[in-house]
This record gives C-alpha cells, sequence and structure tokens, in this order.
C-alpha cells in the first residue's frame, strides 16, 4: 500500500507546502524584476499630464479634423466595446462609475473602463469555469464533501467577478491615503503663494513643483488642475475635477472653499489657513488612534510568538539542571 500523506482539514499537507513554495520562488522572481527593470515615474506623468494639455487645446482652439486625429484610438479597447454592445451589457452608468474609479485610482485613459467591465464578464467565465472542470470533471477533490466544493466553485466565480474591483479600490484607498499625507504641507505652500501676489493656477502650479518629489500623488492632481485653470472657460469645472479625481472628503472641503473664494472674492490665505490647521489636527488623531489601537492588536502576536520563545529560554536551562539532578541523585 502506498502511504497517505499527512491532511489538515482534509488537505493534503505536502500539496499545501508545495503550492506555498511555488508562491514564494514566484514573489522572488517579481521582486528581482522589479529591482532590475526600476523607471523612471516622472516620465510616464510627465507623458500623462501633456497629453491632458494638448486635448484641453485641442478642444477650445483645434479645428474638427484635427481634434479627430489627436484622439487617440485603441483597437483592443474598440473590440472589447463591440463585445460588449452586442451583448447588451455595456451600461452607460457602469462605464461612468468605471472611469470615475480610475481617475480616483489614478489612471487617466478611459479605454481601461471598458476592459475593467470585459475583465467583469470574462474573469468569471475563465477562471470560474477552470475551477469548475478542475472540481467536478477531475477526481482530485474527490474526498471533499458536496458543501465544501460547492463552496469552493462560488468562491472562485464570485472573487473572479470581484477581482477588478477589489484591484482597483486598493489603487484608490493607497492614492488617497498617499495625497491625504501631504495635503496640509499643500496648503500650507498655498496659502504662502497666495499671500505672496501668485494667482491661482499660478500657486497651484508652483505648490506642484515644490511637492512633486515628496507628494508625487498630490503633484499631479495640483498639476493637472492647474492646466485646466489656464485652459477650461469656467474655472468652477477645474475645481470640480479635482473633487472627483480624488477620494477624499478633505480635498471637497479645499474645492468648496476654492469656489467659494472665486465666487465671493473672499480671502483665500486665511481659509486655506483654518483647512491646513483642521486637515493637521485630523491627522494627529488619527496617530493618536492608532497609537491607542496597538497594544489590543499586538496581545495575540505577543501570546503566539513571544511568549513561548520567552518561556522556552528562561525556563529551559532550569528544567535541564532540575532533570540532571534528578538523574544524577
Amino acid at each position: 500500500m502506498t502511504p497517505h500523506n499527512p491532511t489538515l482539514l482534509g488537505i493534503d499537507v505536502y500539496w499545501v507546502a508545495t503550492l506555498l513554495s511555488g508562491v514564494a520562488a514566484m514573489a522572488v522572481m517579481l521582486a528581482i524584476y522589479a529591482v532590475t527593470t526600476v523607471r523612471n515615474p516622472m516620465t510616464k506623468r510627465v507623458k500623462a499630464l501633456n497629453d491632458r494639455r494638448e486635448q484641453l487645446k485641442a478642444g477650445i482652439t483645434a479645428s474638427t479634423k484635427r481634434r479627430a486625429k489627436l484622439v487617440q484610438r485603441n483597437d483592443t479597447a474598440d473590440k472589447m466595446r463591440s463585445v460588449l454592445s452586442r451583448m447588451k451589457v455595456l451600461q452607460d452608468e457602469q462605464l461612468k462609475d468605471a472611469q470615475k474609479k480610475l481617475m480616483q485610482a489614478g489612471i487617466r485613459s478611459k479605454d481601461w473602463a471598458v476592459a475593467v467591465i470585459f475583465g467583469r464578464l470574462v474573469l468569471p467565465i475563465v477562471f470560474g469555469g477552470i475551477m469548475l472542470f478542475w472540481v467536478y470533471g477531475t477526481d482530485y477533490w474527490a474526498d471533499w464533501s458536496e458543501i465544501k466544493r460547492y463552496g469552493l466553485v462560488a468562491g472562485s466565480f464570485i472573487l473572479s467577478y470581484k477581482a477588478p474591483d477589489i484591484f482597483l479600490k486598493n489603487k484608490i484607498t493607497k492614492r488617497s491615503d498617499a495625497i491625504r499625507k501631504g495635503l496640509p504641507d499643500a496648503l500650507d505652500l498655498l496659502v504662502i503663494c497666495a499671500e505672496a501676489g501668485l494667482t491661482v493656477d499660478a500657486a497651484f502650479s508652483r505648490v506642484a513643483r515644490e511637492l512633486g518629489r515628496a507628494y508625487p500623488e498630490l503633484g499631479d492632481e495640483f498639476t493637472l488642475t492647474a492646466i485646466e485653470l489656464g485652459f477650461l472657460t469656467e474655472r468652477r469645472q477645474a475645481f470640480e475635477n479635482l473633487s472627483q479625481r480624488i477620494d477624499l472628503d478633505a480635498i471637497k472641503g479645499v474645492v468648496t472653499t476654492m469656489v467659494q473664494t472665486e465666487k465671493y472674492g473672499t480671502p483665500l490665505a486665511s481659509a486655506l489657513r483654518v483647512l491646513s490647521a483642521e486637515f493637521r489636527n485630523e491627522r494627529m488623531m488619527r496617530a493618536e488612534e492608532k497609537a491607542a489601537r496597538l497594544p489590543a492588536i499586538m496581545t495575540v502576536p505577543l501570546i503566539l510568538f513571544i511568549l513561548p520563545t520567552l518561556f522556552v529560554v528562561i525556563l529551559g536551562p532550569a528544567a535541564c539542571s532540575i532533570k540532571d539532578s534528578f538523574l544524577t541523585g
């Protein structure tokens, strides 16, 4: 008889160890690739901002034929759009929602909105179909119960459908956190620029240049806002675009202040100084909240990993000495 491998909750331990080893090797290879192929992030950001400047310039001064030439066509996106249109699953509301999430994630191309909706359709068919065939078409999971196999297949379908949204949500959260960290410093610089007599678009450009390396996400947004302030006919629209591109309530407060300043002529420096102080206090309160939550978070690792090792180190020599004394006695 062939010996059976040890199992844990009905899962082959050796198979799980092999899978985890493969994942670890893949992660190491990806890390090495990421380190050896470092690219300058400024090049891509500058190209995106120049593209936006050309689009705004074309919308104002260029003729209709030149506008059509400046609009970049993506054959892959057009094919996906045609497939979704034939299947009657491409809705305008979904497309606008996906485009808004892409803007908040820092992805400027609107063609990726079609790719997100296409991924929601294709990924469950591909990965869910593979898992369905693997579970019910082979005997690999024959020792599992029907509930476990159904849960595995259903989880694969649900996770595949939610994968694009989860990816975008993670990028939006990371980008929003990075912008939140640099917002108080940006407002302080805006106050200095406003008191120095600079206009709003010049102040945004100056702050973007100063904070472009420390906070690249915030620098990109401020640069894009400065470009739109210079080209759009309504300055209010540029500020509203800024609030739509960033998923932060703080940015909405800044945009409201800017719009009111433009409309009623109220002093900009004093309003921004108050907002900067509020955001700094909010950041300090958030840090204090994390510090207060740290002891409760550290309790479980302390009990599971630190205390057993400490007991072995302290009581191990004493136990060995007592054992030796009993044996010699």
